[in-house]
């Protein structure tokens, strides 16, 4: 199996340090199943502040990041020893497609991603058009920087691999998992069977598979119902 390379740039690649030395994406790192590379762009500018924003031509609110060091380091993950020609260059922006369950199973099947981080008002035009194939979008909200945003992408990506979950099984159970038909996932419950004048139903505890099954899809409808009715296409559920 190869091991698949995640490289981000970004002005704070220790953020990033933090979250790929954390939880799974640790774990998922040290069974060599994900490389993690983070650059600055910083490290490719030539004045003396090490400048990667300026404001804006045309006047504006807010300082933009400058084209060139966002596109030198792209460019050096892109000719460095192994990298994967054609590999996907992914900007963390409002203007992106919004991202979902389908958009993370499609990219885990990459063996080499990166991501861009911008900053301030935003990153220079012309990095999209030199090197970036596809933005991404959270949701219509804005943040400070694309680090979280990236990482949340990032960990929703790595958990599909293979190997990487305890149990695989978990993930094909997942909300929006191609084998839940886009629907959320059913309640759970573990120890203690009561707790605070509460109960886990019943039939959870009664051992017969078939009739626990049919509960699990009960219950993934009814939430689905209650709190994301949007996803449920009324047709082929009746």
């Amino acid at each position: 199996m190869s091991v698949v390379r995640i490289n981000v740039v970004t002005i704070f690649p220790e953020t990033m340090d933090v979250v790929f030395a954390t939880g799974m994406l640790a774990i998922a790192a040290k069974k060599g199943i994900v490389e993690f590379r983070t650059r600055s762009p910083r490290e490719f500018t030539s004045d003396a502040h090490r400048s990667v924003d300026d404001s804006p031509f045309g006047g504006g609110a807010g300082m933009i990041m400058m084209a060139p060091p966002i596109v030198d380091a792209v460019e050096s993950f892109k000719n460095a020893p192994g990298a994967v020609s054609g590999a996907p260059v992914l900007l963390m922006s409002p203007a992106g497609r919004r991202f979902d369950q389908a958009a993370a199973q499609r990219l885990s099947e990459e063996q080499e991603l990166t991501f861009i981080c911008g900053r301030y008002k935003g990153v220079d035009e012309r990095v999209k058009e030199l090197v970036v194939t596809e933005e991404i979008s959270l949701g219509d909200f804005v943040l400070s920087g694309g680090e979280f945003a990236a990482a949340a992408v990032i960990e929703a990506v790595v958990r599909l691999k293979a190997e990487v979950l305890g149990n695989e099984e978990s993930a094909n159970s997942d909300s929006f998992a191609p084998g839940r038909e886009g629907l959320l996932d059913s309640a759970w419950y573990t120890r203690p069977a009561e707790y605070r004048g509460l109960k886990v139903p019943d039939v959870l505890m009664s051992g017969h598979h078939a009739e626990i099954e049919k509960w699990r899809r009960k219950s993934s409808l009814e939430r689905t119902r209650r709190h994301r009715p949007d996803l449920l296409d009324q047709e082929k559920r009746s």
